[in-house]
């Protein structure tokens, strides 16, 4: 390479880098014209088109509903082990939607939608019916807002995308509470009774709860008609299991089981940033998740998980 083009190679990787080069006008023309070489016009044009879309896209929007897809098999979220539970579930939504804006057509249609459904076929795999009995389909559900149609919307959802007709369990977690105000047995009442309606339905087999201690589960198990079947106990703020926990659910057949899932899964601030990582220049001001939806597959015979995933959903505030 002659010492011409050294200096023209430079110059387009120290501005690649984000850093402003200034040239005589004759040293522009050439750098110009080797830039078709070394980085192809077509590629920043698909880059900015890419942005742009996704900008009038998400600007037109008022509802977004994303699935990850099946993690298992996603090279992506290999490169890196998540730290914790919420810094998976930002990656992923930052991910999927980066994914799915650079694969959407250079062209828009003219009528924009308005809600974003915003996922990759190729890392979907739904269940065939084949293979539905030897398969466990478990999902949690994080309520960010005490709405309890959001349970039915995200139980119909996740069947849907998996290609069930019912989800073998779900484990409620409900909305966090203000600094200081306790879980009580009338903030649990109208999400159980939804949740008890669609185990009427058949939508799903058994219901858990996620969190609660002696006192507020056996209020729940003696109020509910549906008992609940399995409650989650978080290990770090409870080393230990409970004894009067543990004598109760033996006593009663209900699954104690544990997670490490923070009171929080993600914030309004986190779930914002991991939008904007996905794209230039969104606004993201007025987007608010309303839940999150987790889901492992599991092989009954062998114990493994086949598949496992996260199903988002978020609205824009009607007051921005």
């Amino acid at each position: 390479m002659n010492h011409k083009c050294k200096v023209i190679l430079h110059c387009l990787v120290y501005a690649r880098e984000g850093n402003t080069v200034t040239l005589p006008e004759g040293i522009l023309w050439l750098i110009v014209s080797y830039s078709q070489h070394f980085f192809p016009v077509t590629d920043f044009h698909g880059v900015m088109e890419s942005h742009v879309n996704a900008k009038r896209l998400f600007n037109h929007a008022t509802t977004l509903k994303l699935h990850t897809g099946n993690l298992v098999n996603r090279s992506r979220l290999k490169k890196k082990c998540p730290s914790s539970p919420s810094e998976e579930l930002q990656d992923c939504i930052q991910g999927t939607l980066s994914e799915w804006f650079a694969a959407m057509p250079s062209s828009l249609d003219s009528e924009l939608p308005i809600v974003l459904d915003c996922t990759i076929p190729e890392n979907t795999e739904a269940i065939t019916p084949e293979e539905r009995e030897e398969l466990k389909v478990s999902v949690k559900l994080f309520l960010t807002e005490s709405h309890c149609s959001s349970i039915r919307s995200a139980v119909d959802m996740a069947c849907h995308s998996l290609g069930v007709i019912q989800l073998d369990s779900v484990i409620i977690a409900p909305p966090p509470l203000p600094e200081g105000e306790a879980q009580t047995l009338t903030h649990l009442q109208p999400l159980w009774e939804e949740l008890e309606s669609l185990v009427q339905s058949q939508k799903i087999a058994a219901i858990g709860t996620s969190d609660l201690d002696k006192t507020l589960l056996e209020q729940l198990y003696n109020w509910a008609q549906i008992k609940p079947s399995s409650n989650q106990v978080n290990l770090a703020s409870c080393c230990v299991m409970p004894p009067d926990l543990t004598a109760f659910a033996k006593e009663f057949d209900i699954q104690l089981l544990t997670h490490n899932d923070p009171k929080e899964l993600i914030s309004a601030a986190g779930f914002q940033e991991a939008v904007q990582g996905s794209s230039k220049d969104l606004k993201v001001a007025d987007w608010r998740l309303e839940w999150v939806l987790r889901y492992s597959i599991i092989v009954k015979s062998r114990g493994i998980i086949k598949a496992k995933g996260y199903i988002v959903h978020a609205k824009k505030s009607s007051d921005h």
